[in-house]
């Protein structure tokens, strides 16, 4: 349906958006929704005479995804309008996808989604050579939440792992500066926003193209003085440029839970050097063992099974240390080869069928270790955040942790309330831990 005229008036155009991969692609959808500020944002593609995908070209089944998401939008598009495609797969593969996929109107990559309404007006691809970086200057249409927003600390990754193309079209590091993210906060604060979380391809490596290596503990004495932020976390952590004394810094703020999210990816000394990850297996547990010792310390990680080089004393160690060491939060991804990586050109690749074999197997570990998480907190009260009703019942809200990372760590069913009051979205409140029903934790609004 590529080529159709484009006349509607402005004041009554439509926009649909599909953000697909990570949260920081999230935040370059939330910019372009933000440039369309004249377009009404609608849920149906049938219904939009705009419609954007924003891709994920990380593994194999991303690009899928992808893929299908854009032909099942022009399936189900209504004639006239235009389909875009942007982002990481769209930059990574430009050139095959803009010669084969011929629905689609208008491509772009990941260095112009500050100037998607020039590109839809004018109905052109365009592939700037330089990766997009949010910025305090450009507003955002906050999606999914009226209090909880994202925030973008950098750009593209100084890590070198084997297994990742990122760099390859996101480009070296580039960080934003700690007054221009201030700025952003202060803004969203205004508006009513007080739950942050701050987002990178690698976070601890925040300002350090800037002559700094300790950008994150100045992130937090920068965003503790702003009046009004009562919840933050950092994610992405990378193992080579976390140190102690910035677990340590999370650990003493007021502001940011003591939440550590570092993607391991493996365990054994083996699989780290090949797969480039740059920390030492016994130097990695020791920074580990310096977050659980933390007190209400909070530890979500990733990791890759069945990696080129992977033996079976390799996954077995990795599946030992998951085990022994408990975290609350983890997942498990297959390995996928991806082109212009160094794991690409390895001879010794580890068969599907063991792969999915080993994926399978590590994931029931991590699923014993989340429910054994969930199980901690029965008889507990801590402060939580009602988000709305549950899909489960009528008569049950549904609510997180504030300590948890938005969507991702769980859910609690609020089943009661002692307040005489009405119970508000988006506030605060303290709960008390009842039961553990499946992978749902159970609370009570309480008094405090």
């Amino acid at each position: 349906m590529a080529n159709k005229s484009f006349k509607t008036n402005i004041a009554h155009r439509t926009v649909h958006l599909v953000s697909l991969g990570c949260t920081k692609n999230l935040i370059d959808s939330e910019v372009m929704l933000g440039r369309l500020n004249g377009y009404k944002i609608v849920d149906e593609p049938e219904d939009a005479d705009v419609i954007i995908v924003n891709t994920c070209g990380f593994i194999q089944s991303a690009k899928e995804e992808s893929l299908n998401t854009v032909l099942d939008m022009d399936r189900r598009r209504k004639p006239n309008s235009v389909l875009v495609m942007s982002g990481c797969l769209s930059e990574r593969h430009k050139d095959e996808l803009q010669e084969q996929l011929t629905e689609v109107d208008i491509f772009t990559g990941v260095g112009d989604y500050d100037k998607i309404d020039e590109l839809v007006e004018a109905k052109r691809s365009q592939f700037s050579p330089k990766v997009f970086l949010a910025d305090e200057t450009l507003d955002r249409v906050v999606t999914g939440s009226n209090f909880h927003a994202y925030i973008k600390l950098s750009e593209g990754c100084n890590q070198t792992c084997a297994f990742c193309a990122i760099p390859n079209f996101k480009g070296k590091l580039q960080s934003r500066t700690i007054e221009s993210i201030v700025i952003e906060v202060t803004n969203m604060v205004q508006n009513g926003y007080y739950d942050f979380s701050f987002v990178s391809q690698d976070s601890s490596s925040y300002l350090r193209d800037l002559g700094f290596n300790d950008g994150c503990e100045q992130l937090i004495d920068a965003i503790e003085n702003i009046d009004g932020v009562k919840s933050a976390r950092i994610l992405y952590l990378y193992p080579s440029t976390t140190t102690s004394n910035l677990i340590d810094k999370i650990a003493q703020s007021k502001i940011f839970h003591t939440y550590y999210d570092m993607p391991l990816q493996h365990i054994s000394s083996n699989m780290l050097k090949v797969m480039k990850r740059g920390k030492g297996a016994e130097k990695l547990k020791e920074l580990m063992q310096q977050m659980k010792y933390i007190p209400n310390s909070f530890i979500r990680s990733t990791f890759i099974v069945g990696h080129p080089g992977e033996t079976q004393e390799d996954f077995d160690e990795l599946c030992n240390y998951v085990q022994e060491f408990g975290f609350d939060r983890a997942n498990v991804f297959s390995y996928s080869d991806e082109e212009d990586t160094s794991a690409y050109e390895r001879a010794d690749k580890i068969p599907q069928d063991i792969i999915d074999q080993r994926a399978d197997i590590l994931g029931e570990i991590i699923t014993k270790s989340t429910q054994n998480s969930l199980e901690k907190e029965i008889g507990k009260t801590f402060e939580i955040v009602l988000e709305g009703q549950s899909d489960e019942h009528e008569y049950l809200l549904s609510a997180r942790k504030l300590a948890w990372e938005k969507e991702i760590d769980g859910e609690i069913y609020i089943n009661d309330n002692e307040l005489d009051e009405q119970l508000q979205y988006g506030k605060i409140y303290k709960a008390k831990i009842t039961e553990l029903v499946g992978d749902k934790l159970l609370g009570t609004i309480v008094y405090v």
